[in-house]
């Protein structure tokens, strides 16, 4: 928050001065994002106005409408999402010409314009972009006896 304000405050602006918030959904770093978009949406709610969650893939087709896009996931895999097609997780090998992100300054302008060209009215609230199920499992063992 702390650097937000300073954001604001270095380009002559103040949270009243915010009519709508874009968030980026992933995917990306699970717990990155679930904070962001959690603060989003706290901040929208708190201001009274909307919030917009851009997803990275829909960025970078936002930048590169013909391109397959993709983000680097772990294990020579990515999440990628070709033309007209749902974001996937893929080996990398699988689409060779995909167009990664761009630096951050282009990948935020990317989703800033997105944001502030959806219509706020039928926008849901931003939720994280989960491509794959969670790596987390239940224990296998029964919890430990702590009283007898």
């Amino acid at each position: 928050m702390p650097m937000l304000e300073s954001f604001l405050a270095e380009h002559g602006k103040s949270w009243a001065d915010l009519t709508r918030l874009g968030v980026g959904v992933g995917p990306g770093n699970f717990t990155g994002i679930r904070i962001s978009v959690s603060a989003a949406r706290g901040l929208a709610l708190g201001l009274g106005i909307p919030a917009i969650g851009v997803s990275t893939l829909d960025a970078i087709r936002h930048l590169h409408p013909r391109a397959t896009a993709a983000v680097p996931a772990p294990r020579d895999m990515i999440y990628a999402q070709p033309p007209g097609g749902a974001p996937m997780l893929v080996a990398a090998s699988e689409f060779p010409d995909a167009v990664l992100a761009p630096g951050p300054e282009a990948l935020v302008a990317a989703m800033a314009e997105m944001a502030a060209s959806a219509d706020a009215r039928d926008a849901d609230r931003p939720k994280p972009l989960y491509i794959k199920p969670a790596d987390a499992a239940p224990s296998r063992e029964g919890a430990p006896v702590i009283l007898p």
